[in-house]
């Protein structure tokens, strides 16, 4: 039997046409780039990792603006995105909802909101960060890619790479079809573990500060809404209209709604409590980890699981490379942190923005190698200080107190980036979570190692006082009024009293107001 060969050249092969392979081939595109986007599986697919924020909204924006990409910039704000895409699905995200749980005991919580974390992201629904149905948006975004010239293969397997003086050549195959493509440059956006760490070898870099952790995740119908607000009324947004958290000793859950009645759910949980739940049985681990949260049992009693449960025995990945010669990984594939602050977009688009930038002004020109190193010093340096932070939640899942002041360093480093990049000075958002800010940075990482350690007493009492010291030079968000009881909405008055901090003057912040959008005060 003759087995046919079909050849395909391009400038870039993207390996992976998720979103993130989807947006860099667009960007690509524009660029003057022929581009192959190989997909080993085909659109529509489930897939998580669904939760934007409002600093992966405004790079999405950038990148629309940079790339002339009009039809991209919908998908930045709820409001725009239901208008002129009404049959992509998505949900309304107004904020981050936490809730702390005891293992085998229902919910309650105080006056004072000592269970709970209530963090907006904006003052209304029309310009809310959204929930990305994946299935849908990756769907949408690679036939825009192909409409933008990207020539798109699904169904490929790729089983060798060859390296050589002037490109790279891979090998592989399409269904009973031999397949060779040829490239100038090969870039990894299949996810952990994908095909360049798999062909080269690439190891494991082990997570050096978050526990071993597990994940068992599915979409779901018939999710009740979380009504226990515990507290009085005048939330700063409906708590279901949010990334929701509950939050337990050894883990936590996730709850994200669409507006097509679909609910993404999942658990991730240390190792110790995945043996105990058997996570790897699936449904059973879910029922049997819902049997010790109550109160989330009961808001999960009529939900129907909609596709088949996955389980991941390794939610945390890193790769201990991230680009060699000809080739490169984004961010989604050289390391995975964990769900738990929504770290996965931005990271993503930040390391978009970067690669697409070297493989456009630097193409194939002597300081091409120097630039990738750099962005891999970006790429791994911005992992680290995510890891670091989402460790040092772990350890505090049983001080919900210090768990909460600690999470508001990441609001407190994303709002001040998301309000420097929006009035024009993006240079003074020294990489993500400000890592690379020469005075938070540092005490990022202090705050993060102190809490490692599980401090009791004055130890305890002085970190908490740290962590205030850290957040007030960046504060642009309220989020040291304690008067607020962990209830912090989005007021412009906070943004005008941070004048000095962010360089600003009051007229320049009522300008910035306004055009985004942040008076309006009545939901949509």
């Amino acid at each position: 039997m003759t087995i046919s060969l079909s050849r395909r050249d391009a400038d870039v092969v993207i390996v992976g046409a998720g979103f993130a392979g989807a947006l860099t081939a667009m960007a690509l595109r524009r660029c003057g780039r022929s581009v192959l986007l190989v997909e080993r599986g085909r659109h529509p697919r489930f897939a998580i990792g669904e939760s934007s924020t409002p600093l992966a909204n405004l790079l999405i924006e950038e990148l629309a603006d940079r790339y002339d990409l009009p039809r991209l910039r919908p998908l930045s704000k709820w409001g725009t995105w239901r208008r002129t895409y009404p049959d992509i699905a998505c949900g309304l995200k107004r904020g981050f909802s936490f809730f702390h749980h005891e293992l085998d005991r229902p919910f309650h919580d105080t006056d004072a909101h000592d269970r709970q974390l209530l963090v907006a992201a904006s003052p209304h629904d029309e310009i809310a960060d959204t929930h990305w149905y994946r299935p849908d948006v990756d769907h949408f975004l690679v036939r825009e890619a192909e409409r933008h010239g990207a020539v798109y293969l699904d169904e490929v397997t790729l089983v060798h790479m060859t390296v050589e003086r002037d490109g790279v050549r891979l090998d592989g195959h399409n269904g009973d079809h031999a397949l060779q493509l040829s490239a100038r440059f090969v870039i990894d956006a299949s996810g952990p573990r994908g095909f360049l760490q798999r062909f080269f070898g690439l190891a494991d870099a082990p997570t050096r500060w978050l526990p071993a952790t597990a994940g068992l995740y599915t979409h779901f119908t018939g999710v009740a809404e979380w009504e226990q607000q515990a507290g009085d009324a005048g939330t700063p947004y409906p708590v279901d209209a949010a990334a929701v958290h509950h939050v337990f000793p050894g883990g936590w859950i996730w709850v994200l709604r669409f507006a097509n009645g679909i609910t993404s759910a999942g658990a991730a949980v240390t190792d110790d409590l995945a043996r105990d739940l058997r996570l790897h049985e699936g449904a059973a681990a879910w029922e049997r980890l819902l049997e010790r949260l109550p109160s989330v049992r009961d808001q999960f009693a009529s939900a129907r699981a909609v596709h088949p449960f996955v389980h991941s025995p390794r939610l945390a990945f890193r790769c201990d490379a991230v680009c060699g010669t000809r080739w490169a990984l984004l961010p989604s594939a050289a390391g995975v942190i964990d769900p738990l602050l929504s770290t996965g977009f931005p990271l993503t688009l930040l390391g978009i923005r970067r690669l697409v930038d070297i493989l456009t002004t630097m193409w194939e020109q002597a300081g091409q190698e120097a630039a990738l190193l750099r962005y891999a010093g970006e790429t791994q340096g911005e992992l680290d200080a995510t890891e670091r932070l989402v460790a040092a939640l772990y350890a505090t899942m049983t001080d919900f107190p210090l768990f909460k002041r600690l999470s508001l360093l990441y609001f407190a480093a994303a709002s001040f980036s998301e309000t420097v990049r929006r009035l024009g000075h993006p240079e003074r958002a020294h990489g993500f979570l400000l890592y690379n800010d020469s005075a938070f940075g540092p005490e990022l990482l202090a705050c993060s190692e102190a809490a490692l350690a599980r401090p009791t007493g004055q130890a305890r009492d002085a970190l908490l006082a740290r962590i205030d010291r850290a957040i007030d030079p960046i504060n642009v968000a309220g989020l040291l009024d304690r008067t607020r009881r962990d209830w912090f909405p989005v007021r412009v008055d906070d943004l005008l009293a941070a004048a000095p901090k962010l360089g600003a003057t009051i007229g320049e912040l009522h300008q910035l107001a306004d055009r985004c959008g942040l008076r309006r005060a009545s939901a949509l």
